[in-house]
């Protein structure tokens, strides 16, 4: 994970945004140094975008990553077991309250989710974590549907001035 600022924002941003598709592999590459901390019954959980946004954007940049992931490591990927069933707007610019207040309801396991789960470790895979609120809530599910342990795995992370002082 890097320090989100000026050049990781921008490498992030030209991925979501600017349909710069092959940064999605060199993403993954700084996120494999991290892979040894798993376990073998790993998963790979990409965060999911509501279908609103999938559909608008053409992709989703965390199953991107996930997907590159996956090819590097050999840890499998499943992008089916949570979905965003509520459209929430955009959380850039809001507080870390607001953005928990925003997703904390947004995701849902799958029906059919709980048995790929149970007892796995999971690495959800997301571009940036900002308060945590989102990777917080698919966590919460993910734990309540019986996974061992779950590994947050981001590109950039930002740092806030109280954290870093």
């Amino acid at each position: 994970m890097v320090r989100y600022n000026d050049q990781s924002s921008l490498i992030a941003m030209r991925l979501k945004y600017g349909t710069r598709l092959g940064l999605a592999r060199l993403i993954a590459e700084h996120m494999q140094e991290f892979v040894g901390e798993c376990s073998d019954d790993a998963t790979i959980v990409p965060v999911p975008l509501h279908r609103s946004r999938l559909w608008s954007r053409g992709f989703n940049q965390s199953v991107l990553i996930g997907r590159e992931l996956c090819r590097n490591t050999g840890i499998a990927m499943n992008y089916n077991l949570i979905c965003r069933h509520k459209a929430t707007p955009p959380l850039r610019g809001m507080t870390g309250k607001e953005r928990q207040k925003t997703v904390d309801t947004a995701f849902a396991l799958r029906g059919d989710a709980r048995p790929s789960i149970a007892g796995k470790s999971i690495l959800l895979v997301d571009d940036v974590y900002t308060s945590g609120s989102t990777s917080s809530a698919c966590a919460r599910l993910l734990k309540k549907a019986g996974a061992k342990q779950v590994l947050v795995f981001c590109w950039a992370r930002v740092i806030s001035e109280i954290e870093n002082g």
